[in-house]
């Protein structure tokens, strides 16, 4: 009998331990990596940034653009999910350069990005911005 207690104690204690491990690496995963990116021009007025990756690449929780080198003016955002309606967002406002737009939410718990559309419109009279999509798993 007392050494049945003792395997069974063990077996918990190694158990425990291996669940709380897989628990960290989980988090721990969880990060912001860039989906796409693409040069946006002042005489174009809308561009289509496809996700890069395979399917688990594209798998996502959260979604959110940031830009470098000009002020964008961004007029409307639509995000094209696989096998999920597309989410369409108007007048998003001036987004500054070296800034980025606020997390949005992929539909359900995660769902894959295949591109985006943003129609933007470059302030300050400079001539091209950095425009990337970063992903959070």
């Amino acid at each position: 009998m007392n050494t049945k207690f003792r395997t069974l104690i063990a077996s918990f204690a190694i158990g425990s331990a291996a669940f709380i491990c897989g628990i960290g690496n989980a988090v721990a995963a969880d990060e912001w990596f860039v989906l796409g990116q693409k040069t946006i021009k002042t005489a174009d007025p809308s561009v289509e940034i496809k996700s890069s990756g395979g399917r688990w690449e594209k798998d996502v929780k959260q979604v959110k653009l940031s830009v470098d080198g000009a002020d964008v003016q961004i007029t409307s955002l639509v995000l094209h999910w696989d096998n999920r309606p597309d989410d369409t967002f108007k007048d998003l406002g001036t987004l500054k350069s070296g800034g980025q737009t606020a997390p949005n939410n992929a539909p359900g718990m995660k769902a894959r990005l295949k591109s985006l559309t943003v129609q933007y419109k470059i302030l300050g009279g400079a001539p091209t911005a950095d425009l990337k999509v970063w992903g959070y798993d």
